[in-house]
């Protein structure tokens, strides 16, 4: 037998479905936002990758020798791709430019609950604003997101990388030093961070202060802590006027503030925010995002650029934890032949219902009409059509309500349009 890599999953057919669910919902979401869809190439070249988070990476990702002796990488995430596409095709195009994409990823990570080495991302780009409202939209469009496939609990938390910075420089602590810091504070390991700032020197009631501050939602608070510093007051105030617009003109009050939020990453800049679902537990991160700047770094003229992305798996793991109840898959018409004689004309009746867009199986195994009628709500038809001789030589047919069990005899030529009333008359 030959296994399946680890890492990697196969999908039934209802599995494909949610999956197609959740992305039609989320496409749909884009759309009505103003964005448009892009796509890249599933691999790129290495330097792509290690050009943007180092050499580091390449433990964490596939990457291979082409038989040019090209070295080139499965994408890890979508980020750089689309960044790479902008740089080299995109430049020149009216801003602000609002891109979005789905797409599978590649990591060699150790395999877990809702952690895959082939993952699907859904995501964006927002390029060329840096605008509060552009940011409150940015961050409305990944609430809606996930509001729009059905969730009903998740938590959006808002940080600002500029405000965390001056709040480290009030502290004493230099820019050099910081990097050292912000692991911690991402990870809200905040007995380790206490213990560090008391090795760099800092006293423990500044501390003390600091650790609360960085777990309040009250951004006068983040203010009075930073001596209200002009610089900060202006970052402050931008960051007031995006939660602003949040709840005033997105209607979206249920956020938190967090400037615990670092994101990990050196290129994220400014605003960042991250949308949980609880119902995950440990595992609760399913988008991250925020304002960052990469395009120098792929030698393009440096722009205001912000982004998301979402994690697909981990969605529909949140989903299917709140016990949300998928669509179900179904066919709108099932078509049994009485005989063999009635196949041909019951291919014909199928043919010409798909002609007219109207989803069609036909009874392929030759059953009699109770097992075929059976296998008709196995797969969740909406409606039969009994195609026996006598009905035929009279040019007509019967057609079958399978949720309610009536019957009426109707005239081939009308099929069409009896089946597009979705009710039976």
């Amino acid at each position: 037998m030959f296994r399946i890599p680890r890492g990697t999953r196969d999908f039934t057919p209802e599995e494909m479905e949610k999956r197609r669910y959740v992305e039609r919902q989320m496409r749909t979401t884009f759309q009505v936002f103003g964005y448009r869809e892009i796509q890249t190439p599933m691999f790129e070249t290495l330097e792509l990758f290690t050009a943007k988070s180092g050499d580091t990476i390449l433990e964490e990702i596939y990457s291979f020798t082409d038989k040019s002796g090209r070295k080139l990488a499965l994408r890890p995430e979508l980020t750089a791709p689309v960044i790479r596409f902008y740089v080299d095709k995109m430049q020149m195009s009216p801003k602000p430019l609002k891109l979005f994409y789905f797409g599978s990823c590649f990591r060699y990570d150790r395999p877990q609950r809702g952690r895959y080495r082939e993952f699907r991302q859904a995501g964006c780009e927002l390029i060329g604003t840096n605008t509060p409202e552009a940011y409150a939209e940015l961050i409305a469009l990944a609430y809606f997101l996930l509001k729009n496939i059905g969730l009903k609990n998740i938590r959006l938390n808002i940080g600002d990388l500029d405000v965390l910075s001056s709040m480290l420089r009030t502290l004493g602590i230099p820019k050099d030093k910081q990097k050292q810091l912000t692991p911690l504070i991402d990870k809200s390991q905040f007995k380790d961070l206490t213990s560090m700032l008391h090795t760099m020197g800092i006293k423990k009631k500044k501390i003390d202060e600091f650790v609360d501050i960085l777990q309040t939602t009250d951004t006068q608070k983040i203010l009075e802590f930073l001596n209200k510093n002009t610089s900060s007051k202006a970052k402050i105030e931008e960051l007031e006027k995006i939660l602003d617009l949040l709840r005033n003109s997105f209607d979206i009050k249920n956020y938190h503030v967090n400037m615990s939020i670092v994101r990990g990453l050196d290129y994220y800049k400014g605003l960042v925010f991250e949308i949980d679902a609880p119902v995950l537990g440990a595992e609760k991160q399913l988008c991250g995002g925020g304002a960052y700047e990469l395009i120098p770094l792929f030698g393009g003229k440096n722009i205001p650029t912000a982004g998301f992305a979402i994690g697909f798996d981990r969605t529909i793991l949140a989903l299917e934890a709140e016990k949300f109840v998928f669509p179900k898959p179904k066919t709108d018409i099932f078509i049994v032949p009485i005989n063999n004689d009635m196949m041909d004309i019951s291919i014909k009746i199928a043919q010409n219902l798909r002609k007219e867009g109207i989803p069609t199986d036909i009874d392929l195994l030759r059953r009699d009409v109770r097992k075929s009628l059976k296998y008709a709500n196995a797969i969740n038809a909406e409606k039969t059509i009994l195609v026996g001789p006598k009905d035929v030589e009279k040019n007509c047919v019967t057609l079958r309500d399978m949720r309610t069990g009536e019957q009426q005899i109707i005239k081939i030529k009308d099929i069409p349009s009896k089946i597009k009333t979705k009710k039976l008359q």
